[in-house]
Parts: C-alpha cells; structure tokens; sequence
C-alpha cells in the first residue's frame, strides 16, 4: 500500500491520501501513481475488502 492511511470508528472508514505526493507512472506509461492499495486489501480488523488508485494523467 502507498500513500494510504485507513482508519475504522464503528461503521465508518476514513481513507486519507496526501494529493502532494507522487510515486512514477503506472504500468502503461500513460498516468502517474499518487495512491494505491495495490490490489485488493482487507480493511483493517474487518473482513470486508478494498482497492484503491489514485492517479491523474501524465
């Protein structure tokens, strides 16, 4: 995971992402990666899954 901070209070998830950074392009050369989970993840202490990318265009 890069870039992301996943906190769970009860039923809620709070993602927090610094838009600031970025970490290369993607695979295709053609957006640059600012966040991922890099696939599918557990969210923390549940078994409920997440994927996440944040990218803009190069």
């Amino acid at each position: 995971m890069k870039n992301i901070d996943m906190q769970v209070e009860g039923s809620l998830l709070t993602i927090k992402v610094d838009l600031s950074k970025e970490f290369g392009p993607s695979s295709s050369g053609k957006t640059t990666i600012i966040a991922t989970t890099e696939g599918n993840i557990s969210i923390p202490g549940r078994e409920d899954k997440i994927g996440l990318n944040i990218y803009k265009k190069k």
